[in-house]
Order: structure tokens, then sequence, then C-alpha cells
């Protein structure tokens, strides 16, 4: 794999792990409310689906593209339009997503749980592995698997990463945020761009089988 791929790969990862979205929004409340632990508890839930869809993921894209090749194009179009519905939404959106909330008192079972059942259930997960992750793999060199694992890997830790600073910096960065409601509007202009940005990237580009 060239470093490109990993590169490219990781801009989307890092696009879409600062959207707003359910992970982003459950590991924020929980962090406000019961705090850093609760929030790193969580996110291990969180990192559980990520390996279960890229496993998942990994083995289905090889067998796609080994019997369908052509099917190529339709994922590449469909990853395209979400990307776009994604930055639409990021500018239509006024959820307060760093208000904070009143929740229980929660195990660490069930933190660990809610965490891989918010991130099971999240659509945006679900298309970036299917959709979005077989554009920069590259079957003409082969070992469709191993390109896959390496790119999920990457969105992994890219995501670990983002959230990690999140969670720890979820109850200051709330009190802030809350006070400067100017710098809400400018993070979802700036996330509408950089989807939208890479949705014409991905719809553009020709690759042959």
């Amino acid at each position: 794999m060239t470093s490109g791929q990993v590169a490219g790969f990781a801009l989307v990862a890092l696009a879409m792990v600062c959207t707003p979205g359910p992970n982003m929004m459950y590991l924020v409340s929980r962090s406000i409310a019961q705090g850093r632990a609760a929030g790193f508890v969580s996110l291990l839930g969180v990192a559980t689906g990520f390996a279960i869809y890229l496993i998942a993921a990994a083995l289905g894209i090889t067998a796609v593209l080994m019997a369908v090749p052509y099917g190529y194009e339709a994922l590449k179009l469909a990853g395209a339009g979400y990307l776009l519905w994604l930055a639409w939404r990021a500018l239509r959106s006024e959820a307060p997503v760093w208000a904070p909330r009143c929740l229980a008192q929660d195990s660490a079972a069930r933190l660990y749980g809610m965490g891989l059942l918010t991130n099971l259930l999240n659509p945006k997960i679900a298309v970036l592995y299917l959709s979005l992750l077989p554009q920069f793999v590259d079957p003409r060199v082969g070992h469709v698997f191993g390109q896959s694992m390496v790119l999920g890997l990457t969105q992994i830790l890219v995501s670990l990463t983002v959230n990690s600073v999140i969670i720890w910096c979820a109850g200051g960065f709330a009190a802030w945020m809350g006070q400067r409601p100017s710098w809400a509007a400018i993070q979802r202009w700036l996330m509408a761009t950089v989807l939208g940005a890479l949705a014409v990237r991905l719809a553009l580009e020709r690759r042959p089988s």
C-alpha cells in the first residue's frame, strides 16, 4: 500500500469522527455526567464495535471484489453520496452536542455495553466500512484483506485518539463552547467543507479494476 492510500483514508476517518454523531454525543454525555473513567469505559465498547465492523468488512470486501468487481463503482458513488449528506446535516444541525445532559450513574458493564451498541447501530460507521473503505483498497496489488485491515486499524487509531481527547476535555470544552455559540457554527461549516471536498474527490476518482 502507498502512504497516500493510508493518509487519504485517515483524513476521511478524521473528518467523520469530528462530525457530531451518536458516538460523540454518547461519549460526551457520559464523560460530563459520570466522569472521565466512565467515558473511557464507554470508549472501550465503541472500540470493540469498530473491531467487529473491521473484521466483517475486510472479509466482505475481499469477497465482493473477487466476485463482482464492477460493484465497486456503486460502492464509490454510495460513499460519496453519504459524505455529501453528512455535509448537509452538518450545515443544518443546531443540536448542542456539547450541552451537559443529566444521566443516571451506570455500572462499568452497562457503560461498555452501551458504547458497543451505540457504535454497532451507528449508520455513519457502517457506511465508513462498507462503502468508503473499499475506495482506498487497490485490488491490483493483491492482499485485499490485508489492505482492508491496515486501513481499518488506521481508522480505529484516529477515532480512539480523537475520542480520547474529547473525553478528557469534555467538561471544560462543553462550558467553553456554551459561552461561544459562534464557534459551533464555524465547526459545522468547516466539517461540511471537508466532507463535501472528500465526497467530490471520491465521486470523480477513476481507478481501473
